[in-house]
């Protein structure tokens, strides 16, 4: 497929949808979906029989490590990976045999992928110019996605002449200008510096809501898929190992897995107390979620725990590491349960490496794993 090809023959404009939401199929499904990459049963597994769905009109980001499955999940759902069993569905359609080139579906690219010898304008009219949609209608709905983007005036620059943010939003009008079904991104923000993907990614789930598109989205990053999703898919080894709300997966990790990736979290052993506190070492503490009683294995989030002075909390501690990052401090303490990293809001006072104190854990930002 070639990067700015469209891939859809929809004309229509998305979010007008005559029948109600509770009758109106997901946008994505996948149905036990799997991909090898050979023949024979040691054949690469790439994903292995996945399940989910991404309700018409959300975003559901989809996030892993490297070599998780979550790009060949998306290369399917565009339809430039065929599965090699199960069945991909778009707005309630079987697609899992069709080309890309049949499927109503729009893809944002990590690279940008424009042409470099078309100015702006060319650039988001290149798929419609495909499509054959008369010249002053392409520019007419090439102009109102650069609009929507923020791009008004900028036509006839080259990408070259482009910052790297206004050239992503290149490549985004160049993918709403289709109007598709379905619109899928690959990394898109991994090339911006941090500010301005923190600003891109506000602009995406913006725009997202505003046009009640339907949006799979794939990330490494955990703070930019929390911060743009209704629903995050984590997947491991090819599998999904969790999928819920960016709530659910942080204050619930159903293992050690997804507690680790969501966020850093540390492991601990620890018990259920008969009164539903969790105890771990010297420390004891009542969460919000219930606690079977017995050996547990718990998750502490970073800023779940409290620097004291020396004596007042039930862990002594001596700073091991310590740095001042604007908004917050990062230290590392030295303590009989082993390094422990916290993360707490920035103090003029700040702890130097050598000093004592004692910790203690909040009723917040821990979590029971199953065992």
């Amino acid at each position: 497929m070639k990067p700015v090809a469209p891939m859809t023959g929809s004309t229509g404009a998305r979010g007008a949808v005559d029948a109600p939401p509770s009758t109106q199929p997901a946008g994505i499904e996948f149905r036990a979906v799997s991909k090898r990459y050979g023949r024979g049963a040691d054949a690469a597994l790439a994903v292995d029989a996945i399940s989910f769905t991404v309700p018409s009109g959300t975003l559901t980001a989809i996030l892993g490590p490297s070599g998780s499955g979550k790009t060949t999940t998306l290369r399917m759902i565009a339809g430039l990976e065929a599965p090699s069993a199960g069945q991909v569905l778009i707005a309630g359609v079987d697609v899992t045999h069709a080309p890309a080139t049949e499927r109503d579906v729009s893809m944002v690219f990590q690279s940008y992928a424009l042409f470099p010898h078309l100015d702006v304008l060319g650039n988001v009219a290149y798929g419609l110019d495909v499509s054959r949609v008369p010249k002053p209608e392409a520019q007419h709905r090439a102009r109102r996605a650069l609009g929507l983007v923020g791009l008004t005036g900028l036509d006839k620059r080259l990408p070259s002449e482009l910052s790297g943010g206004q050239q992503q939003r290149v490549a985004l009008a160049r993918a709403l200008v289709l109007e598709p079904a379905v619109l899928l991104f690959d990394e898109p923000l991994s090339n911006l510096d941090a500010r301005l993907r923190r600003t891109m990614r506000e602009e995406i789930r913006m725009l997202q809501r505003r046009l009640s598109l339907t949006v799979a989205y794939v990330t490494h990053d955990q703070a930019e898929a929390m911060a743009v999703s209704d629903q995050i898919i984590v997947m491991d080894h090819g599998r999904i190992a969790q999928a819920g709300t960016p709530i659910e997966l942080y204050e619930h990790p159903c293992s050690e897995f997804v507690a680790e990736f969501m966020g850093e979290a540390m492991l601990f052993d620890g018990t259920g107390l008969d009164d539903g506190r969790v105890r771990i070492g010297p420390i004891s503490v009542r969460i919000a979620e219930p606690v079977p009683a017995g050996p547990l294995r718990v998750a502490v989030r970073p800023s779940a725990w409290q620097v004291l002075p020396l004596g007042i909390g039930e862990l002594p501690a001596t700073v091991a590491k310590s740095a001042y990052l604007g908004q917050h401090c990062e230290t590392t303490f030295d303590t009989a349960l082993g390094p422990i990293f916290v993360s707490s809001a920035a103090s003029t006072d700040l702890l130097k490496v050598g000093d004592d104190a004692s910790l203690r854990l909040a009723g917040h930002g821990i979590a029971v794993l199953p065992r």
